[in-house]
C-alpha cells in the first residue's frame, strides 16, 4: 500500500525559485465533541467512586482505584477507539487524582500524620 502524498500549497510568489512546501495533516485529529464526552464520562466516574469513601483515607483510595481504571480505559481508547475521548478521560483523571492528592497533603500538613495508612 503506497503512502499518500502530502498536499501541496500553491506558491506565494515571494520566492519564485523554491519548490512549494508540503502541508502535513494529522491522520486522526482530536475533535472537541469526543474530548468533552470523555471528560464528562470520567468526571462522572470519579464522582461515583469518590462518593464510596466515608472519610479522607477511603476517598483517596477509591480515587486511586478510579484513576488507575480510567488510565487503563484511556490507553484502550487511545489504541483501539477514539483518541479524543481518551484525551478527555486522561485530563479528568489527572484532575481528579490531583484533587485527592491535595486533600491528603493538606491533612498530612495539618495533623503531621499520613492519612492513607
Amino acid at each position: 500500500m503506497a503512502e499518500p502524498q502530502p498536499q501541496m500549497r500553491p506558491p506565494s510568489g515571494l520566492f519564485p525559485g523554491l519548490p512549494p512546501r508540503p502541508v502535513y495533516r494529522e491522520a486522526h485529529p482530536i475533535r472537541s465533541g469526543p474530548l468533552f464526552a470523555g471528560l464528562g464520562a470520567a468526571v462522572v466516574w470519579f464522582i461515583l467512586f469518590g462518593t464510596l469513601g466515608h472519610d479522607l483515607a477511603t476517598y483517596a483510595w477509591w480515587t486511586i482505584v478510579a484513576g488507575v481504571t480510567a488510565w487503563v480505559v484511556a490507553l484502550v481508547l487511545g489504541f483501539l477507539g477514539d483518541r479524543g475521548a481518551a484525551t478527555g478521560v486522561a485530563i479528568a483523571s489527572g484532575l481528579g487524582l490531583s484533587i485527592a492528592l491535595a486533600l491528603v497533603a493538606a491533612r498530612w500538613i495539618m495533623t503531621d500524620n499520613w492519612p492513607l495508612w
